[in-house]
């Protein structure tokens, strides 16, 4: 799957984004097990129970039967592209098979981008491996 592919996913999901308060609409685009899955934000009046367009994409994807997300794209207007919050990192270490391996590409409507892995935006992340308990 190419990233044009990804990335031109993200930015039409961004269009599809209620964010009537922030006015700052989110669009995401992951690639899981070979699809492309997207999603928006979504906000309240209540705030605290807005939802970011990251994990939308990536609850959708699981909905669907998606076992792990290989590639994250979430577009927004600023520049440079904003960065996904900590809440929705954390979501996507729980379906990184490996953090290093995990890529997260940040856009905008201009064209910029920026490339990292999750491990480089979230370097110790909490891991369900670390649920793990010793028998003894």
């Amino acid at each position: 799957m190419s990233d044009d592919a990804l990335i031109r996913a993200a930015l039409e999901a961004q269009g599809r984004a209620y964010a009537p308060y922030s006015r700052f609409n989110v669009g995401a685009a992951v690639l899981a097990d070979g699809k492309i899955v997207t999603g928006a934000n979504v906000e309240n009046a209540s705030y605290g129970l807005a939802i970011c367009a990251e994990r939308n994409a990536i609850a959708r994807a699981v909905f669907e039967g998606a076992k792990g997300i290989d590639v994250v794209v979430v577009a927004t207007d600023v520049s440079p592209p904003a960065s996904p919050c900590g809440a929705c990192r954390q979501v996507m270490m729980e379906f990184a098979d490996d953090p290093a391996a995990q890529r997260v590409i940040l856009v905008n409507p201009a064209g910029e981008r920026r490339d990292f892995t999750l491990a480089e935006l979230l370097p110790h992340g909490f891991r369900p491996s670390d649920l793990a308990k010793e028998e003894g």
